[in-house]
């Protein structure tokens, strides 16, 4: 028999779920910074950018070297936004800047990544990233918004590239953590419990604005409101989110336990004699090439992450100026809206894992992506606020259908020998994505004339993404009984 030794978050043979929500702690992290970063740098630059006086000269200049645009904006929708006559560059520049985390995340995820995956330490492979970046992270966080109260445009930018920046040294092995500490056949289940952590995570950040305001009014007896906000509660939404960030990598750093290589990884999760552990090592390393069938499953699902974030981060950063804009909604009440989203995400973490489970983890996705997309539609063809509603509600279970199910499925055609890089792989779809989404919607809204186009956008995306993932044929779990078998033969 063999003498297998349990990873972190597997006990008995099933998922050890406290152990998996300790380890959840590094996502929420993440969650929390995502939660704040989204809705509120896009009010804080819409208000720099349209201060800004170069913006202003350049939309000018625009409008008036090619007149037709502005012509053509004013057919396109109610509010053209105009800047001294004309169209405004602000909605396009807002999409450039809200690509910089993502373009970041490009350049040094893949990087750090495959760093956690030979990084031998005390702490082990992921947690010295989470341990040491985090705080940077979050001393960073907390300062934006008093630098943009009390400096300019260009000295905000510098502190929002740094603080991203610092995100992107350590996200990768945060979302690698629990993948690298459970077994494969375990990792939807897990993911589901990660996810319920994050989405505890965007409500904690969602709901920080509404708990500052009240604080604020209660300490000063002032009243935050669209027009003040930025003055009165946002530098305490980030402040507060910072310490929360820091609280979650202590939670990390002290409960969570991680081997220190992959040697004792594979010591561990495989064979206990040495002679089984160097076959499977030899096994690991030609697992490390792909078949022809798994570069394709491979691609397919990158370009259905690709367009399918593509549609997901259009609404994340614009959400807030679409309900400023079309519904009349402070940065407050847009985030009560949100909160809704990510509760319903939260309630749905666990039963996706398990839907997953059965279903699979490809029809999953797609349930969720094509609920997605009904949604969306069916509110662009009523314009009726009640679907905002049940938009929010539906979008929030089909969301964590798709969220709990992604990374398990592209790491299963990697392998566990690869689960730094192969998340590396996983965040360079969805940061370029990121990259390109708000720059391609800057462009729809500048011409559209409103933030409408959002719920005709996303939908297109979706239905993109839904066309890649049916070519995925790889990247489901091995079922239990298959594994037990293995290791039974494997003993003998």
């Amino acid at each position: 028999m063999s003498n297998k030794t349990e990873l972190f978050c597997e006990k008995n043979g099933k998922l050890h779920t406290w152990h998996t929500i300790l380890t959840g702690f590094a996502f929420l992290t993440t969650s929390i910074a995502w939660a704040i970063y989204d809705p509120y740098i896009t009010k804080i630059l819409n208000r720099l950018l349209t201060e800004s006086e170069w913006i202003t000269s350049l939309s000018q200049k625009l409008n008036e070297a090619f007149p037709v645009l502005a012509k053509f904006a004013e057919t396109q929708g109610q509010d053209v936004n105009v800047a001294g006559g004309g169209i405004t560059l602000v909605p396009l520049f807002i999409g450039i800047i809200m690509t910089f985390d993502n373009i970041f995340g490009v350049i040094f995820q893949p990087t750090f990544g495959k760093l956690s995956d030979r990084c031998r330490s005390k702490l082990g492979k992921r947690r010295p990233f989470i341990v040491y970046g985090a705080p940077v992270s979050a001393l960073l966080f907390a300062l934006i918004p008093w630098v943009a109260l009390k400096a300019n445009l260009p000295v905000t930018m510098i502190f929002i590239i740094l603080f991203v920046f610092s995100m992107s040294l350590w996200r990768a092995p945060a979302v690698a953590l629990m993948p690298a500490l459970t077994p494969s056949h375990l990792r939807s289940e897990g993911n589901a419990i990660i996810n319920l952590m994050g989405g505890v995570g965007s409500v904690i950040g969602m709901v920080a604005g509404t708990l500052v305001s009240a604080i604020y009014l209660v300490v000063t007896g002032v009243k935050v409101t669209a027009e003040n906000e930025q003055f009165t509660s946002f530098p305490y939404v980030f402040l507060l989110g910072a310490v929360v960030m820091v609280l979650g990598m202590l939670v990390v750093r002290i409960w969570v336990k991680e081997p220190s290589s992959l040697e004792e990884v594979a010591e561990k999760n495989q064979y206990a004699d040495e002679k089984a552990a160097k076959k499977a090592e030899k096994e690991a390393r030609k697992a490390q090439k792909l078949s022809k069938g798994e570069r394709k499953s491979l691609i397919f699902m990158l370009g259905g992450l690709f367009f399918l974030f593509c549609g997901t981060n259009a609404i994340t950063t614009f959400f807030a100026l679409f309900a400023e804009e079309v519904l009349g909604k402070s940065t407050g009440e847009a985030t009560i809206m949100t909160t809704l989203f990510a509760v319903c995400s939260a309630v749905a973490a666990i039963p996706a894992g398990k839907m997953g489970k059965k279903l699979g983890r490809k029809k999953t996705i797609l349930i969720g992506l094509v609920v997605f997309m009904a949604v969306f539609l069916l509110y662009v063809l009523t314009q009726n606020m009640a679907l905002i509603w049940v938009a929010l509600v539906l979008g929030g279970f089909a969301n964590m259908f798709i969220t709990v199910n992604t990374l398990p499925l592209v790491l299963d055609i990697g392998g566990i020998e690869k689960v730094g890089t192969f998340t590396g792989y996983y965040y360079t779809a969805t940061f370029s994505a990121q990259i390109a989404s708000p720059i391609i919607y800057g462009i729809v809204r500048m011409f559209t004339g409103s933030y409408m186009s959002l719920f005709v956008y996303s939908p297109i995306m979706f239905i993109l993404s839904i066309l890649c993932i049916l070519f995925v044929k790889h990247g489901e779990a091995v079922p239990q009984e298959i594994v037990d078998k293995i290791e039974e033969e494997n003993a003998d």
